[in-house]
């Protein structure tokens, strides 16, 4: 069965790193390939569910709505297909290269847009998100990024603002369905199963000389449609509740199919987001969309894919075999972390961290440069791997404050303390000081399973076995998952801490 890939949470601003010839780093390449369990050495083009998590979370780390970016994709490329049966990238006649098309682009690197399939996607995404803040376009409803309808002139632009692309041909006065964009639209409507609306332009804020390659020009600089526009469905949140726009099958597993089908949600009907969203457990299946795990007033829970859910509307009135609605709480005020974090965002983690940072728990990298600005920033970097190490520096200022802050180094290495600590508390560290190949493991990613056998180790203060501890995990709610959807063997990033130790401590409080 092809692995379930897990999202690398959200929208984070990748601020620091960049595409420039001057700062050719593979960070953020090794990020997105390892969330998504592809080797960009391979040559080859990734089955269709890898495909999905690559365009997906690049889309996210640049607040861009993956819909947009993955329909871009098909268009450009078709059947996202960015190597030829050699192992060579694409290249057309134009000279745009491989999945996204890039065509006469200063600041990258030719061949490795060639070559390096996240760093193609990652460019694409970067020119989509530079159209989107042009001043030159027009904006649509004063232009909100997670609204798709507001990516109309920034996917026009990707193409270009050429007559061709014209949402009106003048002549007509009609809607011009051959323009890009519109093409792209259609795509989106098509793959991920949603219905956009469609835009009342009209000609006279439009001007273009048809025999002419010149650009269009715009008269309108922001349209106000009083219309009822779609947002993006890649940012619902754990505990969320979110509407069914149809009657859509509510499945046992992330896939379409008999043996998953469960019954069906009705219109209307509100259910709870359970957890983040995964990409489709088949890896030929041929969507754009993503699952989510929801859990039905009736305490039933399976998945539901992402096109058929909705932000409630809190003055909606649900169908009479619905639950009440609860009405949507205001938007809580984030700004001294929005001034504090260059990354930070309003995301599931959200909450869960600002808990951890006003305890003392996280804290930001300040080292971190601004390629735009040249001036050092702090980055929360909530999607980077959690290692073992810092899991528990992280533990221990929750759960051993005191004891963190006094305990002694018993040799040169500088984890040598901390490992002591856990040590102590019988906790099963897989590093150790007594060799370097031990040391190492302290700097790598920790598992979910890992992570839930240390913490409930040190819970009893002795070494539980890893089933144990997950058992212990779903049974006390430190976990929204089951058995089967734990998936043990993830590797963790530092959002996820947060929440693990906030649920940990509610545990605990409720214990005493």
């Amino acid at each position: 069965m092809k692995k379930i890939f897990k999202p690398l949470i959200g929208a984070i601003a990748i601020g620091a790193i960049t595409l420039s010839i001057n700062n050719d780093q593979n960070v953020f390449a090794n990020e997105i390939a390892d969330a998504c369990d592809y080797d960009v050495t391979s040559n080859v083009n990734p089955d269709h569910a890898t495909t999905n998590c690559l365009l997906t979370e690049t889309a996210l780390n640049y607040n861009v709505p993956p819909e947009i970016v993955k329909a871009i994709a098909e268009g450009e490329s078709g059947n996202w297909r960015h190597f030829d049966n050699n192992g060579e990238a694409i290249v057309t006649a134009d000279n745009g290269i491989g999945l996204m098309q890039i065509t006469n682009q200063a600041g990258y690197i030719e061949e490795r847009l060639k070559n390096d399939l996240v760093y193609n996607i990652e460019a694409g995404v970067r020119i989509l998100d530079g159209m989107y803040d042009r001043s030159d376009l027009p904006k649509i409803n004063g232009g909100h990024k997670d609204v798709l309808e507001s990516w109309y002139f920034a996917v026009m632009a990707y193409n270009g603002t050429k007559p061709e692309n014209s949402p009106i041909v003048q002549a007509t006065g009609k809607r011009n369905v051959n323009a890009y964009q519109e093409k792209i639209f259609g795509l989106v409507e098509k793959y991920e199963l949603i219905n956009l609306q469609e835009l009342p332009f009209t000609s006279d804020t439009f001007q273009y000389d048809s025999n002419s390659r010149d650009n269009i020009k715009f008269l309108e600089m922001n349209y106000n449609f009083d219309l009822p526009l779609t947002k993006s469905k890649y940012s619902f949140k754990v505990g969320q509740r979110v509407s069914a726009t149809a009657n859509p099958s509510f499945r046992s597993r992330p896939t379409t199919g008999n043996e998953t089908h469960k019954g069906n949600l009705n219109k209307g009907e509100v259910v709870t987001i359970t957890g983040p969203f995964v990409y489709d457990e088949v890896a030929t299946k041929k969507n754009h969309f993503v699952w989510y795990p929801v859990k039905r007033s009736d305490g039933s829970e399976g998945y539901v894919a992402s096109s058929y859910l909705d932000y409630v509307d809190s003055t909606a009135t649900p169908e009479p075999t619905t639950p009440p609605v609860t009405p949507v709480e205001p938007n809580k005020d984030y700004s001294q972390y929005f001034k504090k974090f260059a990354d930070f965002q309003d995301l599931w983690w959200a909450e869960s961290m600002i808990w951890a940072i006003d305890k003392g728990y996280i804290k930001g990298d300040s080292t971190i440069r601004n390629a735009k600005t040249n001036k050092l920033e702090t980055h929360l970097l909530p999607n980077k791997h959690l290692t073992e190490a810092h899991f528990l520096t992280i533990f221990f200022r929750y759960a051993e404050k005191d004891a963190l802050a006094n305990v002694k180094s018993t040799s040169s290495w500088g984890r040598s303390g901390v490992y002591n600590l856990a040590k102590k508390y019988n906790m099963p560290v897989l590093a150790s000081e007594k060799t370097k190949a031990s040391r190492d493991l302290a700097e790598k990613g920790i598992r979910r399973g890992k992570l839930a056998q240390l913490m409930v180790s040190y819970y009893y203060g002795k070494t539980v076995s890893e089933d144990t501890a997950i058992q212990f995990f779903i049974k006390n709610e430190l976990t929204t998952q089951s058995i089967k959807e734990f998936r043990p063997n993830d590797i963790l990033t530092r959002a996820h801490i947060s929440a693990f130790i906030q649920r940990y401590d509610s545990f605990v409080q409720k214990q005493k």
